[in-house]
C-alpha cells in the first residue's frame, strides 16, 4: 500500500468513509504476471496500463501518484509473487477518505497479486458462449457526453457485474454488450475482436466510448508479425458469425474464443492457439 509498503492480505487498509467503498469513485487497472527475462514475476504491457490509468484520472478529475510511483508499486507487489506462475495484478486509486477529499486529501493507492481464476483458465482454453445483452443507449451516445465516462475503467463496476451474474444464471459464460441501434461494443471485463480474410478488427474506440483494451491494442499493433492486417469497425453480432473467428481479450483471462452468440454457433478458428502465443498466454 502507498506510504506502507507490504501489509498481509488480511490487514485492514481501508477507511470506512473511502470514497471508493461509497460511491465507486476510484479508477484501477489489472495486469498479467509473467516471468520476464530476468525469471521474475512483472507486470505484463505495464506502461501501457499506466498510460490508461492517467487518461481515467484525468477524466474523473483525479490526483493520481507519478507513473513512477505507481510502478514501484506494481513491482512490489510482483516482488511476493512467485516466479514460474502466473498471476494477477491490480493497482487501485481512490478519491480517498470522504472528510479529507473536500480539502483535496490524500488518494488512497494500493495493489493486490492472486492467481488467475480457473473460470478464466477454462474460458482460455475452451472458450466461450455469450448473450448479447442491451447496453441501453445508441453506440455514439457517450462520446458527446463526458459525464458517462465512456473510455474510463472506474471502480463503479456494479453494472459489469451484474451482467455476468445474468450471465450465470442464464447458462452462458459472458455478455456481449450491445447498443441501442445494434451494434456491439464490448464485454464487461473485455475487448471484442474479430478475424475478416486476413485483418484483425476490433470496435473503434473515437465512436463508440468503449474502454480502450490494452491487450487487444498490442495484438493489432503487432497483428502484422502475424502475416494479418488490423482495422477498426462497427459490427452487429449477427455479422459475427460469418466472421473467421471471433475472441474476447483481456489482460488476466487472455483470448478466449467466442463459440457462440445467443446459442448460434460461430465457426472455430484455426487462428485461437497462434494468437494466444502470440499474446504470450498459457492453454
Amino acid at each position: 500500500m502507498l506510504g506502507r509498503g507490504v501489509v498481509p492480505a488480511d490487514t485492514p487498509v481501508l477507511r470506512a468513509d473511502d470514497l471508493g467503498v461509497l460511491r465507486g469513485d476510484g479508477i484501477f487497472e489489472t495486469m498479467h504476471v509473467r516471468d520476464g527475462a530476468d525469471g521474475l514475476p512483472h507486470p505484463w504491457l505495464l506502461d501501457e496500463h499506466l498510460a490508461r490509468m492517467a487518461r481515467s484520472a484525468a477524466r474523473m478529475d483525479l490526483a493520481l501518484p507519478e507513473a513512477r510511483v505507481l510502478r514501484e508499486l506494481a513491482a512490489l507487489a510482483c516482488e511476493q509473487w512467485p516466479a514460474g506462475t502466473e498471476g494477477a495484478v491490480r493497482l487501485v486509486c481512490t478519491r480517498g477518505a470522504e472528510s479529507a477529499a473536500a480539502t483535496g486529501g490524500p488518494v488512497t493507492c494500493f495493489a493486490t497479486v492472486n492467481p488467475v481464476g480457473p473460470s478464466s483458465l477454462a474460458a482460455r482454453r475452451d472458450g466461450v458462449a455469450v448473450a448479447a445483452l442491451t447496453l441501453g443507449f445508441p453506440a455514439a451516445a457517450r462520446t458527446p457526453a463526458p459525464w458517462l465516462l465512456g473510455g474510463v475503467k472506474s471502480l463503479s463496476y456494479a453494472v459489469n457485474m451484474a451482467s455476468l451474474r445474468w450471465a450465470a444464471a442464464h447458462g452462458v459464460d459472458d455478455v456481449l454488450w450491445v447498443s441501442e441501434d445494434g451494434f456491439a461494443l464490448e464485454a464487461p471485463t473485455s475487448t471484442l475482436v474479430w478475424l475478416e480474410g486476413d485483418t484483425l478488427y476490433t470496435v473503434p474506440v473515437a465512436e463508440t466510448g468503449i474502454l480502450p483494451g490494452t491487450t487487444a491494442a498490442h495484438l493489432l499493433a503487432t497483428a502484422g508479425q502475424l502475416g494479418l492486417s488490423a482495422g477498426q469497425r462497427m459490427v452487429t453480432p449477427a455479422e459475427l458469425r460469418g466472421t473467421d473467428g471471433a475472441w474476447l481479450l483481456s489482460s488476466v483471462r487472455g483470448i478466449a474464443e467466442i463459440r457462440t452468440v445467443d446459442g448460434a454457433t460461430l465457426p472455430p478458428s484455426a487462428l485461437t492457439g497462434k494468437l494466444r502465443e502470440h499474446l504470450g498466454f498459457s492453454a
